[in-house]
């Protein structure tokens, strides 16, 4: 902006030089010349009252007696004056004061009737000089016009360019969550209006996100007594006689970790704690998915399956995020889908993306429902709107993306980094390298 401002401006001077520059060059241009013919009329009328006054009353000369030092006074420096004048007997004599003019000249005649003629004449080049002094003035005046135009185009620009950029960081130090940020006044009222609309905004943001924070702790804080108290009663159960009874305990209890797993990673995405992004087996993850919901798509008559193409390893700041979002995609698979679902792993042509694909054999998405379903609050059947939603948030979150990649039937792809494509540019979307060969294997809690 500062640039755009500066050029703008700039660009005004040099226009306003120019319309003014122009002119006023020419007009200066005709002015010395002006101003020369003038001088010289005025000589040549001083010399012919002198003229007049030599030959008097009888209107004549005798032959000789003219006085040509008088003359020599009034007659320009370089200049050259030739005179006609009468004398005794009737005829005219021409007398030429001064030296000859090489090249072009500058000259004004006068006649006097009877008592003779005039001719002054300076040497061209003279004129031109001072010609040129003139415009070269005029050009300096218009120079430093633009020159001083460019200095308050740079200040200007400075003064409402810098204010923009620093209200410009602000509004991004606040988008970070760094809430601590002064909003102050500059002195612009459109610029100060905006400062203290986003200073409100700042303060209500931070203490809404305070309260957030502390009904996060709270409901946190209830649920963990709430797991520890289920954790104690399948402890309990674990040391039932009978063996079934035990298993169901057992995976029970895993089911009950992992859910505490999945809560400290939801407290700390809330609390912005930093995290360090993970290798995940992608692999790992789909079939532990498929096993925890082979039974449910089994009790519905359908089945699920996977197949894999490629390196299958991503990489995840929050590998809950990535095992959420595929539980949500293959929950609304059965309970919206048909037939088998089935879940394709490749790496994209590009080798830096891993693409999951969840795709089922039923009736697929109606045409007037594809621009909402990924809208918060928004179903067309069972549940509350909130899955798919809170899926691409956290697909999002990650650097990856997912979307409705075919209506009928419906395919959802969820495009994430892979641990290949990270490495080779030295680094994850997330800001940090992995500088790990260990591959994070997570189960997928069932929902």
């Amino acid at each position: 902006m500062r640039r755009r401002i500066l050029n703008t401006m700039i660009a005004m001077c040099l226009a306003v030089g120019l319309l003014l520059g122009v002119p006023l060059s020419v007009i200066a241009w005709w002015w010395v010349s002006d101003n020369a013919h003038q001088t010289l009329d005025t000589r040549l009328k001083l010399i012919s009252d002198q003229l007049i006054r030599q030959e008097g009353e009888a209107g004549s000369l005798p032959p000789g007696q003219l006085d040509v030092d008088a003359f020599r006074l009034l007659i320009p420096e370089n200049g050259r004056l030739t005179l006609r004048y009468p004398v005794d007997g009737g005829a005219d004599a021409m007398v030429v004061i001064g030296d000859p003019i090489d090249g072009a000249t500058l000259g004004e005649s006068l006649g006097l009737g009877n008592a003779g003629s005039l001719l002054l004449q300076i040497p061209l080049d003279q004129v031109r000089d001072d010609q040129l002094v003139a415009v070269g003035i005029v050009l300096l005046v218009v120079a430093s016009s633009i020159a001083a135009g460019t200095i308050v185009a740079a200040v200007t620009a400075g003064r409402i360019a810098d204010p923009l950029i620093d209200l410009a960081d602000r509004a991004a130090a606040m988008a970070r969550g760094d809430f601590r940020s002064e909003w102050k006044s500059y002195g612009i009222g459109e610029l100060d209006r905006v400062s203290r609309a986003l200073g409100d905004a700042n303060a209500e943001i931070a203490l809404r996100l305070e309260r957030e924070g502390e009904i996060v702790g709270d409901v946190s804080h209830q649920l963990r007594s709430r797991l520890t108290a289920i954790q104690l009663r399948l402890d309990e159960l674990s040391l039932h006689p009978d063996a079934s009874v035990v298993g169901e305990a057992e995976a029970a209890l895993e089911q009950v970790e992992r859910l505490s797993r999945e809560l400290d990673e939801m407290v700390a995405a809330s609390r912005n704690d930093p995290a360090v992004p993970d290798d995940i087996d992608v692999e790992e993850m789909v079939t532990t998915l498929i096993g925890d919901f082979r039974a449910s798509f089994e009790a519905a008559g359908r089945s699920i399956s996977a197949g894999f193409d490629g390196r299958a390893t991503a990489v995840s700041a929050r590998p809950g995020r990535l095992r959420e979002a595929l539980s949500v995609l293959v929950d609304n698979a059965l309970q919206h889908g048909g037939g088998t679902c089935h879940i394709q792993v490749d790496d994209l042509p590009s080798g830096d993306m891993v693409r999951v694909s969840v795709s089922d054999q039923g009736d697929g998405v109606p045409d007037e429902l594809v621009g909402h379903i990924f809208r918060r609050g928004f179903s067309a059947g069972r549940g509350n709107g909130v899955g798919l939603s809170l899926a691409r948030a956290l697909v999002e979150a990650d650097g990856g993306r997912l979307d409705l990649t075919s209506r009928r039937p419906a395919v959802f792809s969820l495009v994430i980094p892979s641990t290949y494509g990270s490495r080779l540019s030295g680094g994850t979307d997330a800001g940090a390298p992995t500088g790990r060969s260990e591959i994070r294997r997570d189960r997928v809690p069932h929902r």
